[in-house]
């Protein structure tokens, strides 16, 4: 480890982009480390560890109390993705559960967490209302926390801010059980729809926050480059457009992902608004020697909203975006 490096300026960077645990692991493991530098980073993956021992518990009260109302659920991101990146549901900092149901059943949904403890949040409405649908029409979330237990749900009724962007992807897709521990299985998205919703996802704040690029490199550490060429592939016929495009060549910038297909980096890069994508997120994720969150500057999220209009390709989209975001500012 270099005697250069400043300890405090790992710890503020590791905090900012939520990866406190996954940088504790790997300065742990280093022969000679110097580990008192870092005690902080290692009391923050203790920390983790035990908000993801909690989330468990509250994931398997959920799931077990849909099952029960004969409601339908799958769990976006959180545990079960720590689980498949990382072989572990506690190292992945996770501030929510990410929770889809469907629209049309989004008044029970609301009811059944409201009878799970659990408050609303964003919007600040009654939620057995007709507010909370008409937010829903035009936000994929609604924010919840349960004031006990410290954990924060989003409650979704779509995978995506724009409905042009796989828009197959819900409920109706393949999905496949996920072990996270202490004998809770939860249902999750099948790796083809998991690999275009965290492209889009990512993309949609342009990748500002190193765990989200970390996560999706880390599910595909082990894939052969055929499959991570099957996958991609698999995403364009999902509608991801560009997405997951961009977050490829993010990936074997910053981990090497694409290491062994030069063919394929060479492909994503010969589109000039791919190109522009990944440059934009790039700059996003690396431009500042002190990163701050976008919402903090004046104007500071103009470019994710410019990068969000081209991730398809043509006019109506564009429109389309500008629109919601219009509608979403509005509301």
């Amino acid at each position: 480890m270099s005697s250069t490096l400043d300890p405090a300026r790992v710890v503020r960077l590791a905090r900012f982009h939520r990866v406190q645990a996954l940088v504790w692991n790997a300065i742990a493991a280093l022969p000679d480390s110097p580990r008192s530098a870092f005690e902080s980073l290692a009391a923050d993956a203790t920390e983790i560890a035990g908000a993801n021992l909690r989330a468990t518990a509250a994931c398997a009260g959920l799931l077990a109390a849909f099952e029960q109302a004969g409601l339908r659920l799958l769990f976006l991101k959180g545990l079960p993705l720590g689980m498949l990146a990382y072989g572990s549901a506690t190292l992945k900092s996770a501030v929510d559960i990410d929770l889809l149901v469907a629209p049309g059943e989004l008044g029970e949904a609301a009811a059944l967490i409201e009878g799970q403890g659990y408050r609303l949040v964003i919007p600040k409405v009654v939620p057995g209302g007709g507010a909370l649908r008409r937010w829903h029409r035009i936000r994929k979330e609604s924010l919840w926390a349960h004031p006990r237990s410290t954990v924060q749900l989003d409650l979704h009724t779509s995978v995506a801010d724009n409905p042009r962007l796989i828009p197959s992807i819900g409920l109706s897709s393949p999905t496949r059980r996920v072990d996270v521990g202490n004998g809770v299985s939860l249902p999750a998205l099948e790796p083809t729809e998991t690999f275009a919703y965290l492209a889009v996802h990512g993309a949609s704040s342009a990748w500002f926050r190193l765990k989200w690029i970390s996560d999706f490199a880390a599910l595909l550490a082990g894939a052969s480059p055929d499959e991570i060429e099957t996958l991609y592939r698999q995403s364009q016929e999902l509608e991801a457009g560009r997405a997951p495009a961009q977050a490829l060549l993010l990936a074997d910038r910053l981990f090497g992902t694409l290491e062994s297909h030069p063919s394929l980096r060479a492909e994503l890069m010969g589109e000039s608004a791919v190109r522009r994508l990944y440059r934009a997120a790039l700059e996003q994720l690396a431009g500042r020697p002190e990163p701050v969150e976008p919402t903090s500057r004046r104007l500071g999220t103009l470019r994710i909203h410019w990068t969000q209009s081209l991730l398809l390709p043509g006019m109506r989209f564009k429109l389309s975006e500008l629109a919601r975001q219009a509608r979403s500012a509005l509301a």
